[in-house]
């Protein structure tokens, strides 16, 4: 594994504590993927041919990965939640 690499495993690592965090500070309120990426502060803001929307696809594999990890899960309503 290159250091590139190794950082790049850092920051995914962090960037799920942090979402954690968030979730666990909300008491299990059902959240949004764009809730999350908003106030975890994973937003850029708007950029040429880099909109914040189009932004939110890294936020998609992060969440998925934690729901691959059994940590949370999308409810009926499309909204996630800690397991």
């Amino acid at each position: 594994m290159t250091d590139f690499e190794k950082q790049g495993e850092e920051l995914r690592t962090k960037a799920k504590e942090v979402v954690l965090k968030f979730m666990k500070s909300m008491n299990n309120k059902g959240l949004t993927q764009t809730d999350i990426f908003r106030e975890c502060g994973l937003d850029w803001g708007d950029h040429s041919n880099a909109k914040s929307t189009q932004q939110q696809y890294w936020v998609v594999a992060l969440l998925r990965q934690l729901e691959k990890e059994n940590q949370i899960f999308r409810d009926e309503a499309k909204k996630w939640r800690l397991l």
